[in-house]
């Protein structure tokens, strides 16, 4: 989670109806209500320029525009006590838009540039994902008063900026080895632990005006969420966590990864339940609980061996000394094949097991050693062995295998990347509010 620190204020837990799951065709899971849209909202703006990003203005009008849009996205019925945050967020959202409208033109004649087509394929991704045609996705829109060229325009970009930060940084984003490997060894020690499936909304104070704006736009969403705004909606749109893009995903939370009050709002929230506004430095958390699970009671291990039998009793050290002088040169892809190369070496794939299942020399080592290193000799009462630890996962149906391991690590990288860029452009603009 994006930062989940010590100092939080724990408030009770309310109830709300679970939000559907991603993807779901039901309407109002994804902000398009199930009767037919209600008149557009009225409230007032000033007319006129509202702000300068570099030499791009941001009129009232625009404002308007992208307020409408939040709106009929989250379903978040506007209130003389949220508009102010809506009125934020929109102008929030703008400025980064012209932002990255503004650096994608730098990138145009090298080939950047987004056709028709994509915008077409995008809209209709949105459209069957509520199970409705792109024109009534469109229609819905306009009947919020949303011009469908603003809109279009806003995907444009959207792409654009997608494919940029991907272009310029997914080299940079590819985990190591070394890096998986260290988080197949956090899911294999959390694998007997408490773990929380949640959703997240952060409410960044630096953007919204200060901790107590940011307090009571969140007390606000949370009353909008309990009256039927889809959390997933509100976390796309207000979420200042990394999370935002897939909904407020937070995906799968061990026990004891987080401070003790966030750990005592986890501990009382049950499945289908949000929190109320969590308060923490710099910000204010709204957590979804999802689904909870006691863990899973296996931490699976892939292991090979080659070994010298000796009888208990019998002097090993020359086995011993034969063993060392081999070890550096094995790997889990070749141990098998020297061992049935030499006389007297005995070699096995010991294959997938449960760490509990293994012979008591083999545990620590199959708990504790780096993939793909090969153990000292370790005496039992077959013999000598060298173990190569191959793999490690933690058991049951939704651990996660070493591919999956390595696509989230590459999407969280790749996203913290982005937020820098886009840090980095603020910080050289210049930005003037009127």
């Amino acid at each position: 989670m994006a930062a989940l620190l010590a100092g939080s204020a724990v408030a009770q837990t309310a109830p709300t109806q679970p939000p559907a799951a991603a993807g779901a065709l039901d309407p109002a899971a994804a902000g398009v209500p199930r009767q037919p849209a209600a008149a557009e909202p009225t409230f007032q703006l000033a007319d006129g320029v509202l702000a300068t990003v570099n030499d791009s203005v941001i009129t009232g009008y625009d404002l308007r525009q992208r307020m409408l849009l939040l709106i009929a996205m989250t379903q978040v019925q506007p209130t003389p006590e949220n508009l102010p945050a809506i009125q934020q967020q929109a102008l929030n959202a703008l400025v980064d838009e012209r932002l990255q409208a503004q650096e994608l033109a730098k990138y145009q004649e090298e080939g950047l540039r987004i056709t028709d087509e994509e915008v077409d394929r995008e809209i209709a991704a949105m459209a069957e994902e509520v199970g409705a045609t792109p024109q009534a996705y469109l229609d819905f829109l306009a009947q919020g008063g949303i011009r469908p060229q603003t809109f279009r325009e806003q995907i444009r970009t959207q792409i654009g900026w997608s494919q940029l930060v991907r272009g310029r940084f997914q080299s940079r984003a590819r985990p190591s080895q070394a890096a998986i490997d260290a988080a197949l060894r956090q899911i294999g020690e959390a694998a007997a632990k408490k773990q929380y499936l949640i959703g997240e909304i952060y409410i960044e104070a630096s953007r919204v005006g200060g901790q107590q704006a940011a307090l009571n736009g969140a007390n606000q969403l949370v009353q909008q969420m309990v009256q039927g705004a889809p959390f997933q909606a509100v976390a796309q749109q207000f979420s200042a966590a990394p999370s935002a893009a897939r909904g407020g995903d937070a995906g799968w939370i061990v026990e004891g990864s987080v401070p003790p009050t966030l750990q005592q709002a986890l501990d009382q929230l049950e499945p289908g339940q949000l929190s109320r506004p969590i308060p923490v430095e710099g910000g204010v958390y709204v957590i979804y609980m999802r689904d909870k699970r006691e863990g899973a009671a296996a931490n699976l291990v892939q292991m090979k061996q080659v070994m010298i039998e000796l009888a208990e009793g019998a002097d090993e050290a020359a086995a011993r000394q034969r063993l060392e002088a081999i070890r550096p040169q094995l790997t889990c892809d070749n141990l098998l094949t020297r061992a049935s190369s030499e006389q007297g070496l005995l070699g096995a794939d010991l294959g997938e097991s449960d760490v509990q299942n293994l012979a008591p020399q083999f545990q620590q080592i199959a708990r504790e050693a780096e993939i793909g290193s090969i153990s000292a000799p370790v005496r039992t009462p077959l013999g000598l062995h060298l173990l190569a630890v191959c793999g490690r996962r933690a058991g049951g149906a939704e651990a996660p295998d070493r591919r999956q391991v390595e696509n989230q690590l590459f999407v969280q990288s790749l996203a913290t990347l982005g937020r820098r860029y886009m840090r980095d452009l603020r910080e050289d603009s210049l930005i003037e509010m009127k």
